[in-house]
């Protein structure tokens, strides 16, 4: 750590809050942080005296904690009604105003990293390389491009349909040339596009595992929507670094229930997947009854033929991370942001707190910044509250070691180094989502 600062040079300033998180833990008697040039240059204790010269934002009553990072989110969708369907009709500067709302809102919540996993066209890579050479003040991005998926797959109107060995190769390629930070694969179908099977691969193994050799060669991690549980046994067999979703869904005989009304996942498989140590995000946030009495119609078809209430369907998933956590899972925070209003951009405080139930507090915060840091940028100095990272911090009203929910009351974001004001952002989204519509 760099020395104390006995004198403030002019460009050194300090934000201090009673209570604090460093990324891993709780911080005793809270923390005082010094930031020079978009990077934390010290950590004191909250009662350190910083140099009567040197400017400080005291923050009373309040915790501080590195920024969030939203580990999966989509930001070519709006968090309206059926937002994935209409992206492929979006124009450029649509799909522009959309993925900026989009980051507004998430700032607004305190998230100041997000890793985007549906991708249309390249576009929110095109976007990711302009904020590299021009600070836009908006929330990191973290690029996978298009998802790869069989023809007519699970959102494959993003464009990255591939079938046979050749356009596999030539669109990791593409993706290696374009500079993605990862490479999705839709291991699974998917619950937002109907013709496709939750229950069942997308994949057969030697393609999939064509997807990360070729990935690794390059040294791209890949991480893999899953759904069924065949699919995720099959994505660890390929060598897939991560995993969105996770749902260990699989298919009934006749008149049984599938997908979302059978969750089956033994103990055998738990137990590899932990000792895999790859990261599962399994995208909460709006994960309640509502995702489903509101959900898309043939996904509330099949419960109703299944006889399934959305109240056994939460209490399905959430037993299922319980288990998850009870083998040693390694989870990430991320909420699939944009696809539906209850999974709306900002809405990681929600995925918190319902991971909060099967997790305990310090735990579910290093979820949402060291961990999920670690997992979507290992190469960025990001997600801690530590000299030498970047000054993306959070601060929220209230204790949060003793209530979780002071995570939705956000009183202060610093990006780089520079408050935000997150709560006129968020009204600038606001009134331009209404102003255009669902």
């Amino acid at each position: 750590m760099r020395p104390r600062h006995q004198v403030c040079n002019g460009q050194v300033h300090a934000i201090r809050a009673d209570q604090a998180f460093d990324g891993e833990r709780f911080v005793a008697g809270g923390a005082t942080v010094l930031i020079e040039d978009g990077t934390i240059v010290a950590v004191e204790p909250a009662s350190y005296d910083v140099p009567g010269d040197c400017p400080v934002s005291d923050q009373r009553d309040a915790t501080l904690l590195p920024g969030l990072v939203d580990a999966h989110v989509h930001l070519v969708a709006d968090s309206g009604p059926l937002a994935l369907d209409r992206v492929a009709g979006y124009t450029e500067e649509e799909l522009d105003a959309v993925v900026t709302g989009s980051l507004e809102r998430q700032l607004a919540a305190g998230v100041t990293s997000v890793r985007d996993l549906g991708d249309r066209d390249f576009h929110v890579v095109g976007r990711r390389d302009r904020q590299r050479t021009g600070d836009d003040g908006l929330p990191r991005i973290v690029a996978s491009g298009p998802p790869l998926t069989t023809p007519a797959g699970h959102c494959f109107y993003l464009g990255g349909e591939v079938a046979g060995r050749e356009q596999i190769v030539a669109a990791v390629r593409e993706r290696v040339d374009r500079g993605v930070d990862v490479v999705k694969v839709m291991a699974s179908g998917g619950m937002n596009t109907v013709g496709t099977d939750v229950t069942a691969p997308q994949f057969d193994l030697a393609d999939l595992r064509l997807v990360v050799e070729e990935s690794h060669r390059a040294g791209l991690p890949v991480t893999a929507h899953a759904h069924a549980a065949v699919a995720v046994d099959q994505a660890l067999d390929a060598g897939v670094d991560g995993l969105e979703h996770a749902s260990y869904f699989v298919g009934g005989g006749p008149g049984a229930p599938a997908g979302p009304m059978a969750v089956v996942a033994s103990d055998e498989q738990l137990d590899r997947l932990a000792a895999s140590g790859v990261a599962v995000c399994p995208t909460l946030g709006g994960f309640t009854t509502g995702l489903f009495e509101h959900g898309p119609p043939h996904v509330r078809e099949m419960m109703r033929a299944a006889g399934v209430t959305p109240e056994q369907v939460v209490e399905l998933r959430m037993t299922l991370l319980a288990r998850m956590r009870a083998a040693g899972v390694r989870l990430v925070s991320g909420t699939d942001g944009g696809i539906a209003p209850p999974k709306a951009h900002g809405s990681l405080a929600e995925a918190m707190l319902e991971l909060a139930t099967v997790l305990p507090v310090a735990d579910v915060l290093a979820t949402a910044t060291s961990g999920a840091a670690g997992v979507c940028a290992p190469d960025r100095r990001t997600g801690r509250l530590r000299a030498g990272y970047g000054a993306d911090l959070l601060v929220v009203d209230g204790d949060l070691a003793g209530d979780l929910t002071a995570l939705r009351r956000v009183r202060q974001v610093v990006l780089r180094g520079r408050p935000t004001a997150p709560a006129a952002q968020a009204e600038r989204t606001s009134l331009r989502s209404r102003a255009s519509g669902p």
